[in-house]
């Protein structure tokens, strides 16, 4: 599945080399799992029967063929092959080859330049494609596991189509495991739900898959394996997940939206997904803080309070133990009363602050410290509330060249019901108030 390794010797026996070489697909329709793609319908299956190869670039997870289809893709078009990988490649070598795809075009022949790992060029090193890309010296075929819109620059993006590949579903897992032992003649030793664990530790990656199947058909083994002897042989992979890539926006994203959608189960298995992935356990606090505070603010005022308690705990017990008070603050925020009036509100405040700038508020709230501070009016008129009755005063404390505003608008929900009936409440008292005096009015 090494790409950059040298050439296999013809000479060399198959049988000794690795499942996953002996396995690899001799054209596109062996290709597992990726229909959506080099099938008849699909981009690259549209290009193939055109006779016509455009700059692409393959966005998927790791073992999901990426690799081999470009290989498929330069016999299937009849360009020239190349490649290099943006782990081990620097400019020096990048002029190399596009020398020598300059010199096979002037004899006819055009080049298909894989890039591995794309993302890991910088911006500069991207730059340095278009040129040649743009005037057909090569058509680009690049493979990334992270998210091109946040790795791969506009421009290049711009001469490129992005194509996804699948993660490999159970059943293409499942058909790699078939041609498996057809090669090998002779079945896994493993019983129905050890092959359904091999399959699903793979976590969609196919490449991984026959390296344990590889491994497994090395051990002799007395009867079929369960699922428990097959832990016992294997190492069991961790999931892929990147803290600083798209893997770990995608699961927070995950996280946020089902405790926002009021699904604790849902929740739970995101939270887990992240934590078991090695996750840091305060990120994850922070953000459970960020939801109390903008999903559900004081429709459950207990909700931010739970989540501080959590993070309290966490670093009082640490992991594991400390990881169940985080769960429970996760359940408490999933299914709580949702607002998000208190996050409308302080966006609506903002955004009038910036536009309103540096009104004065009224002088009757201001604090007349000085005698010439109260020559001008500073406190005069102020009502002090415990004074008055039912404690409210219903003073006006708005700028005066600016109207009153609402911003804040509670729903009729957990206990912002009760705030609504409050605010309702307290205007009805200044309504009466304010009629009983001279100013602008309500």
């Amino acid at each position: 599945m090494d790409l950059f390794a040298p050439a296999p010797d013809p000479s060399a026996s198959q049988d000794t080399a690795p499942l996953a070489d002996r396995l690899r697909p001799a054209t596109l329709a062996e290709v597992i799992g990726q229909d959506h793609l080099v099938g008849a319908d699909g981009a690259i299956g549209r290009m193939v029967a055109a006779g016509r190869m455009s700059s692409i670039i393959l966005w998927g997870p790791p073992g999901t063929g990426k690799t081999t289809i470009a290989r498929l893709l330069a016999d299937a078009v009849g360009l020239r092959y190349a490649a290099v990988s943006a782990v081990f490649s620097g400019v020096a070598e990048l002029k190399k080859i596009f020398a020598e795809a300059r010199d096979h075009r002037r004899l006819g022949q055009r080049t298909l330049l894989f890039v591995d790992e794309i993302h890991r060029f910088n911006r500069a090193q991207q730059d340095g494609f278009l040129p040649y890309v743009e005037d057909g010296t090569v058509v680009l075929v690049g493979a990334t596991t992270e998210n091109p819109s946040f790795e791969l620059n506009a421009a290049l993006l711009s001469r490129a189509q992005v194509l996804i590949l699948n993660r490999l579903d159970a059943v293409a897992l499942g058909g790699l495991l078939d041609r498996a032992e057809a090669v090998e003649e002779r079945p896994l030793p493993l019983l129905p739900d050890a092959r359904a664990a091999l399959i699903a530790s793979a976590d969609g990656d196919g490449r991984f898959l026959l390296n344990q199947a590889e491994t497994l058909f090395g051990i002799a083994v007395p009867a079929p394996l369960d699922p428990a002897g097959l832990a016992a042989l294997l190492h069991r992979r961790m999931a892929v997940y990147d803290k600083d890539r798209e893997g770990h926006y995608n699961l927070i994203s995950a996280l946020h939206k089902a405790v926002r959608g009021s699904d604790p189960q849902a929740a739970l298995y995101y939270l887990a997904r992240m934590l078991v992935a090695g996750e840091e356990p305060l990120f994850l606090l922070r953000r459970l803080v960020r939801m109390a505070s903008e999903d559900i603010g004081l429709a459950d005022p207990q909700a931010l309070v739970q989540c501080l308690a959590a993070k309290d705990s966490y670093d009082f017990l640490g992991s594991p133990e400390g990881e169940l008070a985080i769960a429970n603050a996760c359940v408490y925020l999933a299914t709580a009363p949702k607002s998000n009036a208190g996050y409308a509100a302080w966006k609506a405040a903002a955004r009038s602050a910036r536009e309103t700038g540096s009104l004065m508020p009224p002088k009757l709230i201001l604090n007349g410290s000085t005698k010439l501070m109260k020559d001008v009016g500073y406190g005069s008129g102020y009502h002090y509330d415990h004074d008055q009755p039912d404690a409210f005063s219903g003073d006006d404390y708005w700028p005066s060249e600016m109207a009153p505003q609402t911003f804040y608008v509670p729903v009729p929900r957990g206990f912002e019901a009760k705030i609504a009936e409050r605010l309702a409440y307290w205007d009805g008292l200044r309504a009466d108030r304010r009629s009983d005096r001279p100013g602008r009015g309500v």
